[in-house]
């Protein structure tokens, strides 16, 4: 015949217990079963007050960042303030029915005709080790009431950070030049990959002169493969499942707010796992003061 026997939870024992405590000696049941006597006050004490703090601070979380942030992410925040586990936390959501966007089908960017200009320095390598090492740019196009919008953004590999960006109503090469603009003043010295896909834009002679000018090396995609540029199309996803997709927009200026407003917050608010749990900017802040340390 099988035996099968069941050793109750400290939390179960506490029940057994306490219905009994009124008949027994407290410590003689204690010993009895096995439990100590901080355990069984312990799990005596109602938790509901804990619980609904922390349930509370989940949901402020959730919808200061716009209802984009999902468990991993809350947990990141929740530890600056509290020591807790990422499935409580996401046990917590799926109690109060909080779940993080999903990114939608991406839009394949703006291209023209295709040719061989450069090589593909990066390999789909999309890790650097010092600001201003690695950049990857590309064109996404949004759609407004008034006709399409086309943002073209630069990102540093090393924190993520869009560094430089330009919002207009046509893809065309005054957008990349003021873009680029943008990005060489940052420079100090320094001499980044900058990664593109084959964009018409990318393989026309005055894009590649002014790269030459900075000391910028241009390293381009595959032909028809967008995952060369996946940290450039990664962005352009989570951007427009968090403030885009789903919404309506009546004319450019609404849209274009819309887009600056969510590139400083990405940029300065919106932490990142792979960050450490930091925004781009802090993420850089910390790092370069380590530097000089």
């Amino acid at each position: 015949m099988l035996l099968i026997y069941y050793s109750p939870k400290n939390a179960e024992k506490a029940v057994i217990v306490n219905a009994l405590r009124s008949r027994f000696p407290l410590e003689l049941l204690l010993r009895l079963i096995g439990l100590a006597r901080s355990s069984f006050f312990y799990h005596l004490k109602p938790k509901s007050d804990k619980n609904v703090a922390i349930s509370q601070k989940i949901e402020e979380i959730y919808r200061k960042n716009d209802e984009n942030y999902g468990y991993h992410r809350i947990t990141l925040e929740l530890r600056k303030y509290l020591i807790i586990n990422h499935k409580r936390v996401q046990a917590i959501m799926q109690r109060l029915g909080l779940k993080g966007k999903s990114k939608q089908k991406k839009y394949r960017s703006y291209q023209g005709k295709v040719g061989h200009i450069a090589d593909n320095l990066l390999q789909r390598d999309f890790t650097a080790t010092m600001p201003n090492e690695k950049w990857v740019t590309d064109i996404t196009e949004f759609k407004c009431a008034e006709g399409k919008v086309y943002l073209s953004p630069i990102k540093d590999l090393f924190n993520n950070e869009i560094i430089a960006y330009d919002v207009a109503r046509s893809p065309s090469f005054e957008q990349i030049t003021r873009m680029l603009t943008q990005a060489v003043n940052r420079l100090a010295g320094e001499k980044p990959i900058l990664h593109s896909d084959q964009g018409w834009q990318y393989q026309m002679m005055g894009y590649r002169e002014i790269l030459k000018k900075h000391g910028i090396t241009q390293s381009m995609s595959r032909k028809g493969n967008c995952l060369d540029n996946g940290a450039m199309e990664s962005f352009f996803g989570r951007l427009k499942t968090e403030c885009y997709f789903g919404k309506r927009f009546e004319t450019f200026e609404q849209l274009e707010k819309v887009i600056h407003e969510y590139i400083h917050y990405y940029n300065n608010e919106r932490i990142q796992v792979k960050l450490k749990g930091l925004s781009p900017v802090e993420y850089r802040t910390q790092s370069l003061n380590e530097i000089r340390i």
